[in-house]
């Protein structure tokens, strides 16, 4: 099987397990290689091995050919395996000659036969013609049969790319890397037939035999060959590597002669190590060559399809078809593209949280680092302290224990003061552990508030602009056809760039959508200590004024036109549907002064509120210190009553003052102050505001809601106990587990009608529904409210946990369409005949404990004066003593 010596046998007999299989290589001469001497053992010895290298066509596509392959014979196995070189750690594959035929074809050209098995036909040739023009064949040595045949060098290729085999890619670069590395597992001449152990992956292994003598090498002997070259000698590990592989580099092999030295050597194999890595990268050029040809492939059948089309529809369709490829890509191209941007804005935040990590570690190695110097002074200090005595002169007996005493008092003291210091570093270790999980945990939740913020910020401002800009599209589109209408839209528009300019001069240095108080001057954003409630505080507001934007153009501007083609106020299914959805601003105040009217009508007289007040002047009331008392308490977060120059308290002192008058019987009750503070920022006249307060509690609230027993107040806080109960029985049965009382949240509720919990829009909404329909609205509304955040309050699992957010979760609200939706529809069936009949079955009950409640006072009060011991006539009383005295 050597390059170009000898022939094939033309036999066509099958050869199974055969010593001479047909087409085995000839030694030389023509002789079988049966016949050879052998390299590794004595020539007499020598055992018979079949390898050598054969032509072998084959390949895909352009670069189909012949290509020289390394052949060798497995006898036990009878596989003839084959690789690109011999030195090859792993074979490309193996042809099965159990049930192989040779032929031999008459026609075909010299050298060349074919090995046929049941599943393929592999042709091989001895030598090929076109390399004759340029290099002369390879001749075998004599004698050189086998493992020695391996160390000749490999026959030349035109093309470095010809002898490739891209169908057994993933071998020929372990091969490759194999070959680079130079691993000791393929030393010697183990390039015969497969052994007897096998490696994991299945890959036969040739024998590993020593080499024979090189002559050329001076002072190489086969005992020096067969033995490892030591680690620390870097030229025989090189000269080595160079005997093995001196065959697959024809072109340095045959220029190393005996007169070289170590360094030319290294040379050498270094220049081996250029062309094996350029090799490399010829491969994977191959590769890209290969994918290449792919895709002209792929584009040469669309075009054949698009050519072998009858019609023209045929070619659109395929036009389509690629067009709609194209766009694919460009989608995929895109999120790719996003995807990327993501990724990078990930990076450049773990790299912010890495660098703040970092700060705070030397933070805590400086600190450290300043303990242990207080600790090695101590140390030292001790240690001098200690050593001192030896130091000084002897002394008196006497004088020296005193000394030592003196001195171990003090090392006592200093034992003290070290376990003091241990311990205050322990605990303050423990304190900074725990500083510092909490900073981590507020350090997390604000940047998400932060993120949240600033997404809703955004949202915001594309809002506002597409408002803008839609005013300026429907100012231009109007023109001169209705004046009126451009009129109010310029006006509109003007408005709306002022508020923007107010907004940005005020903070410029902070993008802030909304303004710092609302339209009846609630801040929109309460002045917190806490800066966690402060980031809620912003986010609430945020989220209400994006709410009310992207209802604007949906809800609000239909309300605001049904309202202002409403004309004449009368009771209507309609006017109850437009009230429960919330009144304008700008009709708000006509529609209270109807709705107080109505109640009200048959209690006003002219001139009534005058009369109070001067009555207020000329007598004193009991209740005007407590009114004094609450005027500085009324709506600490509302501008109008905390502002020094403001006229509203004043005008809430009057109210009331005025109301004491009109009902003696109640006087003044803690919270009549806010509800004529909410009637005097929606009327904003004294009057309207103090029969507003006549209407809501001598004609709208239940009889005795705000006597100084309460008793309305404790029946409706049953009462709705009731239908929580009906309403939302997994509620009431999670907060009985806990044993949280409602009452002491919801009791306030009612006697404000919601003006403390709610946010202003919210709470206007609410109101504008109670003055026409009455209390039923504030059960709706306080049975929707625990519905908004049933899944939160059932997430809690603590009893102070749960009334620690019943006290906020009002101002968590801000759908006020979600809320008017669960009040009115989800809470049907809510009938005034059911609100009545628990309302007087409750009453009834209550004023049973009531009565039995006095009996027992009373019946306590007379055990008491019964139990009194007389007092004896020889003592004095302790009024008659400070007579006496």
């Amino acid at each position: 099987m050597e390059g170009a010596q000898g022939s094939p046998p033309v036999s066509r007999s099958p050869v199974p397990g055969s010593d001479e299989p047909a087409g085995a290589a000839r030694g030389p001469g023509g002789l079988p290689p049966g016949e050879s001497e052998g390299c590794a053992r004595p020539l007499e010895t020598a055992p018979k091995k079949l390898c050598g290298y054969l032509s072998k066509f084959g390949g895909k596509g352009p670069i189909r050919g012949w290509k020289s392959r390394w052949f060798f014979y497995d006898e036990r196995k009878c596989h003839l395996y084959y690789s690109r070189t011999a030195q090859d750690a792993n074979p490309l594959d193996s042809i099965d000659l159990s049930s192989a035929v040779f032929d031999c074809k008459a026609d075909a050209d010299e050298g060349t036969f074919e090995i046929k098995t049941p599943s393929r036909v592999i042709t091989l040739k001895q030598e090929e013609a076109e390399l004759e023009e340029f290099l002369c064949p390879v001749q075998t040595p004599p004698g050189l049969v086998g493992v020695a045949a391996a160390l000749q060098p490999v026959p030349a290729q035109s093309s470095a790319l010809q002898n490739i085999s891209l169908k057994h890619l993933g071998t020929e670069i372990q091969n490759t890397m194999y070959n680079i590395r130079g691993n000791r597992q393929a030393q010697g001449a183990g390039h015969g037939p497969p052994g007897e152990d096998s490696p994991p992956s299945g890959e036969p292994v040739r024998e590993e035999q020593p080499l024979p003598p090189n002559p050329s090498a001076p002072g190489d002997d086969p005992a020096d060959s067969a033995k490892p070259a030591p680690k620390s000698s870097l030229t025989a590990n090189l000269i080595q590597k160079a005997k093995r592989q001196n065959n697959t580099f024809p072109l340095f092999s045959e220029g190393l002669t005996r007169n070289r030295t170590a360094q030319e050597k290294v040379l050498a194999l270094e220049q081996q190590v250029l062309i094996l890595t350029k090799e490399l990268k010829s491969q994977k050029l191959v590769r890209i060559l290969h994918k290449a040809l792919e895709a002209a492939q792929q584009e040469k059948r669309a075009s054949s399809a698009y050519l072998a089309a009858a019609e023209d529809k045929d070619r659109l369709e395929l036009v389509r078809h690629k067009v709609r490829q194209i766009a694919e890509l460009g989608r995929r191209v895109e999120a790719l593209e996003q995807e990327r941007e993501g990724l990078v804005q990930t990076a450049s935040l773990r790299e912010q949280q890495v660098q703040e990590l970092q700060r705070h570690v030397q933070l805590l190695m400086d600190k450290n680092q300043a303990k242990q110097q207080v600790i090695c002074q101590l140390l030292e200090k001790v240690t001098q302290d200690f050593m001192q005595p030896h130091n000084r002169p002897p002394a008196p007996p006497d004088a020296a224990d005193r000394d030592f005493l003196s001195q171990q008092e003090k090392m006592e003291h200093l034992k003290d003061d070290m376990e003091a210091y241990r311990t205050q570093n322990r605990f303050l270790n423990s304190e900074i552990h725990q500083v510092t999980k909490l900073w981590r945990r507020v350090a997390e939740r604000q940047k998400a508030l932060l993120m949240k913020c600033a997404y809703l910020q955004a949202k915001n401002c594309q809002v506002e602009s597409k408002y803008l800009a839609g005013l300026r599209r429907l100012q231009e589109a109007v023109g001169d056809e209705a004046s009126e209408c451009s009129e109010l839209l310029r006006q509109l528009t003007q408005e709306a760039l002022q508020w923007e300019a107010g907004e940005a001069s005020a903070d410029s240095g902070v993008l802030s959508p909304i303004s710092e108080y609302d339209e009846y001057g609630f801040l929109t954003v309460p002045n917190y200590e806490v800066e966690d409630l402060k980031l809620l505080a912003k986010i609430q507001a945020l989220e209400v004024c994006s709410h009310h934007l992207l209802a604007h153009e949906a809800v609000e501007r239909p309300r605001r036109e049904r309202w202002a083609a409403l004309g004449e106020l009368a009771p209507s299914a309609e006017l109850k549907q437009l009230l429960r959805a919330g009144v304008p601003r700008e009709h708000r105040p006509r529609v209270w002064r109807w709705l107080v009217r109505r109640r009200v009508q048959h209690l006003q007289a002219p001139g009534r509120y005058q009369e109070l007040l001067s009555r207020g002047q000329a007598c004193s009331q009991p209740a005007t210190r407590q009114i004094e008392l609450d005027l500085n308490r009324t709506f600490p977060n509302n501008k109008h009553f905390t502002c020094p120059s403001s006229s509203f308290p004043e005008k809430l002192r009057r109210v009331l003052l005025a109301f004491s008058w009109q009902n003696p019987s109640i006087g003044y009750c803690q919270g009549l102050n806010r509800l004529a503070a909410i009637a005097l920022l929606v009327l904003d006249e004294e009057e309207s505001a103090f029969w507003c307060l006549v209407a809501i509690v001598e004609s709208i609230m239940p009889a005795d809601y705000y006597s100084k027993t309460l008793t309305s107040s404790q029946v409706d806080q049953r009462v709705l106990q009731d239908l929580l109960s009906e309403k939302l029985p997994r509620l009431m049965a999670h907060l009985g587990q806990h044993r949280v009382d409602l009452s002491f949240i919801t009791f306030n509720w009612f006697l404000v009608v919601f003006a403390d919990s709610l946010i202003s829009s919210i709470l206007l909404q609410v109101w504008d529904a109670f003055l026409y329909e009455g209390t039923k609205v504030v059960f709706r509304y306080a049975l929707a409210i625990f519905k908004y955040n049933e899944e939160e309050i059932l997430r809690l699992q603590d009893g102070l946990e749960i009334c620690q957010y019943l006290r906020f979760f009002t101002k968590t609200i801000c759908d006020s369409r979600k809320l008017m939706s669960i009040a009115f529809n989800d809470m049907n069936p809510f009938p005034m005949k059911q609100l009545r009949q628990l309302r007087t079955a409750h009453g009834e009950r209550l004023e049973a404990e009531l009565q039995e409640l006095e009996q027992l006072k009373a019946a306590y009060l007379e055990t008491q004066a019964s139990r009194l011991p007389a007092v004896p006539e020889a003592c004095a009383s302790e009024d008659e003593l400070d007579g006496e005295a």
